[in-house]
């Protein structure tokens, strides 16, 4: 039974091995995160900018978006979410208020999840934009006083449609920890046959013993 105790011993602190490592592989897997917003949360800007948009640490899929820009009770979205590189932008209409806006997004991350959130800004004057300079404006461009200019907004052309699929931004599959822990795997029952063989060696050596 002596010999018998370590390999139960090792079976075991496999098997947390194993369980580890499959744990482990959850937060690679991990859906998309919204780094920052235009303007910033909780920002006053000078002005209700001509848009407004969120930033994620990847580029999430352009469908399933949506995002409402509400102030004194109406929602002043224009059309809708684009997927710019890694932001989810949103044009407003012109003419809206000043005034406190809550923003509502959902996106669908690059791992096929749906992601959603809000964020707050206060406008000290009204949307100075006109009808017609919105029609042709890019949403990066000027408006968004609450935290500069939207960055890394250059591959795809504004406007690009909602229902246009994008590219396949998914992270990696983690393929070295799914081998770390086939092995740990492979460990445990290498080690949990290795023990019944011993028990079985020894149960019958104490049988012969006990014929003698």
């Amino acid at each position: 039974m002596r010999t018998i105790r370590p390999l139960l011993a090792a079976v075991v602190a496999a098997l947390a091995f194993a369980s580890a490592l499959l744990f482990g592989a959850a937060p690679a897997s991990a859906h998309d995160a919204a780094e920052s917003t235009s303007p910033a949360s909780g920002a006053t800007v000078a002005e209700v900018p001509a848009s407004v948009s969120v930033t994620f640490n990847n580029r999430p899929l352009a469908i399933g978006s949506g995002m409402s820009v509400t102030a004194g009770g109406e929602n002043w979205a224009d059309g809708a979410v684009q997927i710019i590189d890694n932001q989810a932008v949103q044009k407003l209409r012109p003419g809206a208020p000043a005034g406190q806006y809550t923003v509502v997004w959902r996106v669908v991350s690059s791992d096929s999840h749906p992601i959603e959130g809000t964020f707050t800004f206060t406008a000290t004057a009204g949307s100075t934009t006109s009808e017609g300079a919105t029609a042709g404006a890019s949403p990066s461009a000027s408006g968004q006083a609450g935290s500069g200019t939207v960055p890394s907004a250059g591959t795809a052309a504004p406007g690009t449609p909602v229902s246009e699929p994008a590219p396949d931004a998914s992270q990696p599959f983690p393929w070295s920890i799914v081998a770390f822990a086939a092995l740990a795997v492979a460990l445990v029952i290498f080690l949990a046959v290795t023990a019944r063989r011993k028990l079985a060696a020894s149960n019958d050596a104490e049988g012969d013993k006990s014929a003698e």
